[in-house]
């Protein structure tokens, strides 16, 4: 299948904006037939998370650089953020950028949205889905393709038996990650299901894993800040499991250089709000279908050891 690939996708907003230089523009961005232009970004992000920070970040910066509105509004319910769903398309937002965790959940409602005209991008999860329920493209990852190249790494790093830490119950992209690494792990990889709500549980059930078992020597999380915790599991049970994981925060960045992680997954989350808001824009100004109905990957990119200096002043402002 093909994909475009995050450079061109780069190139294609560098050339956007050197397009709109010098055209009577304030320093927004906006123009007399953009700036009332409103995009609704809806995702399943909980409180407090940081990777959904980032993604709102990047929606964010794209809408003041085109002089547009964008709304950010999230829920971890699928039955609430469909519920957004439905407010967007009442209020005839001039597209829709939403994350399908649960894809079943928001089917009705995204299919609604299409039909009253208003273009949708998909990000970051459903991407089996997205074409099925009239998106016109899916910005993120292959869960798949992460996924077997995380099991290739664990095993290349010497570990045996892992687990798989899943955060959010009823989440197919974070069960595909599980299901995909250990499809290319020479040892065995068992999943452990953790409250992602409470950063101290989710510790907790970890080093009580490790303590019932001494033979895991690897912890596979599938968000930044449950790294965190889990090398904080590691320590205290005085275990010798090796951390990697899935997403990004400054803290795993520096734990990646103080080699307490073996590696992150960059799916950059900040790419993936910036251009969801991106080819919506694209849509409303030129018609234009970013991707040709294919997905646009914004990852897997590595951050390990050798690369993480180079991108831990951007972790620090919050973009990676």
């Amino acid at each position: 299948m093909k994909k475009l690939t995050l450079i061109g996708a780069a190139l294609l907003v560098g050339s956007l904006l050197a397009a709109c230089s010098g055209t009577g523009q304030d320093d927004s961005g906006a123009t007399a037939e953009t700036s009332d232009l409103t995009y609704a970004v809806i995702t399943h992000s909980g409180p407090g998370d940081a990777f959904w920070d980032r993604v709102k970040s990047g929606a964010e910066r794209a809408g003041d650089d085109y002089g547009v509105s964008v709304d950010y509004t999230s829920d971890p319910d699928p039955a609430k953020q469909s519920q957004l769903i439905d407010n967007a398309v009442a209020q005839k937002v001039d597209g829709i950028v939403v994350s399908m965790a649960n894809p079943d959940g928001l089917k009705d409602s995204i299919e609604k949205a299409v039909a009253a005209g208003i273009p949708v991008v998909t990000i970051n999860s459903g991407l089996d889905e997205s074409a099925a329920f009239g998106a016109i493209t899916h910005i993120g990852q292959s869960e798949t393709i992460a996924g077997e190249a995380v099991g290739t790494k664990l095993s290349e790093a010497g570990v045996s038996n892992a687990i798989c830490v899943i955060h959010e119950a009823g989440n197919i992209g974070l069960e595909e990650r599980c299901r995909a690494a250990a499809s290319t792990f020479d040892g065995t990889m068992t999943n452990l299901q953790v409250d992602g709500t409470n950063d101290a549980e989710v510790k907790a059930t970890i080093k009580s894993k490790l303590q019932a078992d001494p033979s895991i020597d690897g912890i596979l999380t599938l968000g930044g800040q449950f790294a965190i915790g889990a090398v904080g599991a590691v320590e205290e049970s005085g275990s010798d499991a090796q951390v990697a994981t899935f997403d990004l925060s400054d803290d795993v960045v520096s734990d990646i250089e103080a080699g307490k992680i073996l590696f992150a997954v960059d799916q950059q989350p900040y790419v993936q709000g910036f251009l969801g808001v991106t080819t919506l824009y694209l849509k409303s100004i030129n018609g234009n279908d970013v991707g040709g109905g294919q997905p646009i990957n914004s990852g897997p990119a590595f951050v390990t050891k050798d690369n993480a200096a180079d991108v831990a002043e951007f972790a620090k402002q919050g973009t990676r």
